[in-house]
């Protein structure tokens, strides 16, 4: 695109509206910060408590941040040098913009474990008052993190945009490479410090001196409540920051290249749609965010607390498709944009909803975990890693139907694979737009989880201990709601990032005059997707069947009719019929999906392109081949995980194609 991008009277003032969104949601955080700090704390030990958290994280992100500040540098250093063939301007711009992605991404994570760590305390003395007072606290001070994760990312691509416009795409990378350093860092190691003193809290105290959680005479629960904020806080909002980041760079990416393959003034025209739509995506999100944290409250205080929490999410939700709908119908007019983004959210409540089915306390899953408790440990840890692989199963086939509904929108006859992967951004964008209240979510959990342990250490009323525990309840929920929406948001934001990646190729490889040959179908990406969901969907089964098995076994033993040589006799048989028929039913799980690629006409397209050019043969060649070479079924436990020959002529095609694109 050689001309410099122009913009109408009504797009600059839509990109001066996204500034100001953004402002807005940066002010409204600003606003619940000292909202939250000026409420009273409580208790002089309660005050003492929240001291000795708030010591532990700040001195973990003192550390954390002075381990990177190295590493930031260097690379700030090798970012500005790759971009300076492109200019010295693209590659300064790249290296600033690397800064400002990792410093943007350190601030959201920081304020948001800083207004965490304030919060608990003053949570805690709120549920001495009343559920709805100390629900009040918790959620807003989660919104503080939320706000600041949608107003900086939404800020700092806005303005480089405007700064570079048609070549903001070269210099928002560094953007997003600084977001996704940072989440990185925070998230993993958040992560292990979280597990860690969690796991050593309840190990010394649990099972060496027999004492509660949260008691006060075991020294690590400190650490354990350090440990929520700088894993579930800090690192969940920077995690996400990332994918934010990461679905708007994609999706501006795609529309240039989109651009370039038409080559026409029409084309062009559309590409500068498709670049501002993204952004105004991201600035609705942000004003429908505070409306979906305006909204969490409850009406009484013998509402569930989870109901006002789902009703400000809806609410947030549904403001935003009636908002995507008038910007695609009557600046974009083209209403496939406005079905990908709706398809975006409604991925974001599926998944909402499901991770809530399969970890609420008021549905099926958890109440049979906690029956298959009273048979012993085994059984439930059977029960639980079923439950825990059911519900990836779900998760994936959700994400895999918005990929596919993506691809039935933008797969029109004489669209190519950009526009597709477009649309997969497009579904990215959509599905983020309720970040801010996601995030308020996610850190709502650990300012109750903190908020009970203050309460317990402090020794507070009984009633105050029962509203935090319901709070506590509610938060493991949501936390898990969080990582789920994060998960799902990572692996559309993967394939965005990557079509765009492979257009720029395909780009390159014309010479940048026209349409580059397109080095892999959305249709490949779908099937590797569809693929990955086998060894979660095998789990479930065999769990299931080991569980069924143990069950049918008790019962005999406790037959009191049983004789021993004719029990044994029926017991061996009964158990080896099952597990013939459990290994029948997971090797067809298994094997049609790969029957049914053989079938179709484009089996080199499905089969090959998808593994070779996804990256996955070197992968193949390490965990799908045992020592002797024999093509192995991972994930399969007590069955034989040898494929069939027709099978394995399929992966010796895969595993000795040629390292290029094969013809």
């Amino acid at each position: 695109m050689e001309s410099r991008m122009e913009f109408t009277p009504f797009e600059n003032a839509a990109l001066w509206g996204v500034i100001v969104a953004a402002v807005i949601g940066l002010l409204y955080g600003y606003y619940l910060r000292r909202r939250i700090v000026r409420m009273d704390q409580g208790t002089d030990e309660m005050k003492r408590i929240a001291r000795l958290i708030q010591d532990g994280a700040y001195a973990y992100l003192h550390r954390q941040f002075s381990t990177i500040a190295w590493m930031v540098v260097i690379l700030f250093i090798a970012l500005t040098l790759s971009g300076v063939s492109a200019g010295w301007d693209i590659g300064i711009g790249r290296g600033l913009a690397f800064l400002l992605g990792a410093f943007a991404s350190a601030f959201t994570g920081w304020m948001g474990m800083t207004l965490a760590v304030q919060g608990n305390v003053r949570c805690a003395n709120a549920a001495r008052k009343s559920l709805k007072e100390a629900l009040f606290v918790a959620f807003r001070s989660g919104g503080v993190a939320g706000m600041y994760t949608v107003g900086m990312g939404l800020l700092g691509a806005t303005i480089i945009f405007m700064i570079f416009r048609e070549r903001a795409t070269e210099v928002l990378l560094g953007f997003g490479f600084g977001g996704c350093l940072l989440a990185l860092f925070m998230r993993v190691g958040g992560g292990i410090y979280t597990k860690a003193a969690d796991v050593g809290a309840d190990l010394v105290g649990k099972i060496e001196a027999g004492i509660p959680e949260d008691d006060p005479r075991n020294a690590a629960v400190i650490a354990d409540q350090v440990g929520d904020n700088v894993g579930d806080c800090a690192g969940m909002a920077a995690d996400i920051f990332e994918s934010y980041e990461v679905t708007l760079v994609a999706s501006m990416i795609l529309a240039l290249a989109h651009a370039s393959a038409g080559g026409t003034a029409e084309a062009m025209d559309l590409a500068k749609k498709w670049i501002l739509f993204p952004l105004i995506v991201r600035g609705v999100g942000v004003l429908t965010s505070i409306l979906g944290i305006m909204q969490v409250n409850l009406k009484s205080d013998q509402e569930h607390p989870m109901a006002g929490i789902t009703r400000g999410f809806f609410w947030s939700a549904i403001t935003s498709i009636i908002l995507f709908f008038l910007f695609a119908r009557y600046y974009v007019q083209d209403l496939r944009l406005f079905y990908a983004t709706t398809g975006g959210v409604i991925l974001a409540l599926v998944i909402y909803k499901v991770t809530e089915y399969y970890t609420s306390g008021r549905f099926t899953p958890v109440k049979e975990i906690a029956r298959s408790t009273q048979t012993g440990t085994a059984t439930a840890l059977l029960q639980g890693l079923a439950v825990g692989f059911e519900g990836t199963v779900w998760s994936l086939l959700v994400i895999c139907a918005a990929m596919f509904a993506s691809l039935l929108i933008f797969g029109g006859e004489g669209e190519s694979a950009v526009s597709v992967l477009y649309g997969v951004s497009l579904t990215g964008l959509g599905m983020l737009t309720t970040t801010g209240v996601m995030v308020s979510m996610d850190t709502y959990g650990p300012v109750a989880d903190n908020a009970h342990g203050i309460s317990e250490m402090a020794g507070t009323s009984d009633e105050a201990g029962e509203v935090l525990a319901s709070l506590d309840a509610v938060g493991n929920t949501t936390k898990a709601a969080t990582k789920g929406f994060a998960i799902a948001s990572a692996v559309v934001a993967a394939v965005s990032l990557y079509g765009s990646y492979l257009s720029k190729v395909a780009l390159a490889q014309s010479g940048g005059g026209g349409a580059g040959g397109e080095i892999i179908s959305p249709e490949a990406l779908e099937r590797l997707h569809i693929q990955v969901d086998q060894p979660a969907l095998v789990s479930v089964l065999e769990c299931r069947r080991d569980l069924g098995g143990q069950s049918r076994g008790r019962v005999e033993i406790h037959d009191p009719a049983n004789h021993l040589q004719p029990f044994l006799q029926r017991s061996t048989r009964n158990q080896t019929h099952c597990d013939i028929g459990d290994a029948i039913l997971d090797s067809e799980v298994v094997n049609l999906d790969n029957v049914r690629m053989v079938e179709s006409r484009d089996v080199h397209r499905l089969g090959v392109e998808t593994l070779q050019e996804s990256g996955v043969p070197s992968k193949m060649r390490r965990e799908h081949l045992d020592r002797d070479g024999r093509v192995e079924r991972p994930g399969v436990s007590g069955v034989d995980g040898r494929h069939p020959a027709l099978c394995e002529e399929i992966l010796d095609l895969v595993l000795s194609a040629p390292e290029g694109l094969p013809p």
